[in-house]
């Protein structure tokens, strides 16, 4: 069966190069390639949306991460590839979140890149050995264990009683501080894990982003 695949990709030479090998295959077919998100989604107005999208981060516009989010609340069938040249952990996740089904680095062959189309359409999430590991790492239990917290011990303190339910006055009797310093502690708490509310604190405590 024939897959369409579309390409949002602003370097024109990466861009022709993906469309005309496309083009050259049996099973695929590469209807839309274009420079940015706004030209892609004038284009499939025109025309039936592909079925696999190869996507940029970095992009003219709207970035591609924007791009997941718009494409998939209008075509949420459509899966989307990033092809990319960031491999840093915070754009990796970003993107899988926003709805992105694979990760690959634009370093990756062409027959590479039709055989994560093709393990994409049977139900695989092609990624580069790369950032497959850096998903694993990132989920291995013993580096959530090793995560070290920003606060001092004394703030993890002050964040115990607040769990507990405690009142300043109260957190302050336990510690033998006073209620002045608890507030200070308080203060530094909330900076430093970039919240506004004790309910936060609370929440992220529970979570075990603490």
């Amino acid at each position: 069966m024939m897959i369409s695949v579309g390409i949002v990709e602003d370097e024109e030479d990466i861009r022709n190069d993906l469309m005309v090998y496309f083009n050259r295959q049996t099973d695929l077919i590469c209807p839309v390639a274009v420079p940015s998100v706004e030209d892609f989604i004038r284009a499939i107005r025109q025309k039936p949306i592909p079925d696999i999208i190869l996507m940029d981060i970095q992009l003219p516009g709207m970035s591609g991460l924007e791009g997941i989010r718009l494409i998939k609340a209008d075509y949420p069938d459509t899966e989307i590839i990033m092809l990319t040249i960031y491999d840093d952990t915070e754009k990796i996740f970003k993107a899988l979140m926003a709805g992105a089904s694979g990760y690959l680095l634009k370093n990756t062959s062409l027959p590479k890149i039709r055989e994560a189309i093709l393990e994409l359409k049977t139900g695989g999430a092609p990624m580069n050995p790369q950032i497959a590991r850096k998903v694993i790492e990132y989920f291995n239990p013993e580096r959530q264990a090793k995560k070290e917290s920003p606060l001092t011990d004394r703030e993890k303190e002050i964040v115990i009683g607040l769990v507990d339910g405690l009142s300043y006055q109260a957190i302050g009797n336990r510690m033998g501080i006073t209620i002045e310093t608890v507030r200070s502690y308080i203060k530094s708490i909330y900076r430093k894990l970039q919240v506004n509310s004790k309910s936060e604190v609370i929440r992220k405590s529970l979570q075990g982003e603490i």
